[in-house]
């Protein structure tokens, strides 16, 4: 199939930009029709130390999608830069990648509603909260009555 008529789905992550979570869901859409990514990588000075780079992982997600992914940066805000890049009509939906929800200033803000009234479907790709070290090992060597 042609790529104009693809079907385009913009990807906005920033940290899970490259998490398996992520990868998973980009290999799904894609193998349910020849679609199109884009990421979008809102507000990332911030985290210029980050052990990871766009070109990390648009090759990531190039793969899960069996395509080239374009990658590139959005402003400060996160809604104002989805909403400036499908302002000119070329997505079909976005994907909204984020951190575990107690760590997500995304969620904090209610970035997926507030996307959706845009009038795209969104899908949000959370990894689930992983506990703490110390939690971990409270629940493995705690001692629990076995009555």
């Amino acid at each position: 199939m042609e790529t104009a008529t693809a079907h385009r789905t913009l990807i906005v992550a920033n940290l899970t930009a490259s998490t398996p979570f992520l990868l998973q869901e980009v290999k799904r859409l894609a193998s349910e029709r020849p679609t199109r990514f884009s990421l979008l990588i809102p507000n990332a000075a911030q985290n210029q130390a980050a052990d990871w780079s766009v070109a990390t992982a648009t090759k990531l997600l190039g793969r899960a999608a069996g395509a080239t992914v374009d990658g590139h940066f959005g402003g400060q805000d996160a809604f104002e830069s989805i909403k400036a890049e499908i302002a000119g009509g070329q997505y079909d939906d976005i994907v909204i990648s984020t951190l575990p929800k107690r760590r997500s200033e995304w969620l904090r803000k209610d970035l997926p509603t507030r996307v959706e009234a845009l009038g795209l479907p969104v899908t949000v790709v959370t990894p689930p909260e992983e506990p703490s070290p110390l939690q971990q090992f409270t629940d493995t060597f705690s001692a629990r009555s076995s009555e």
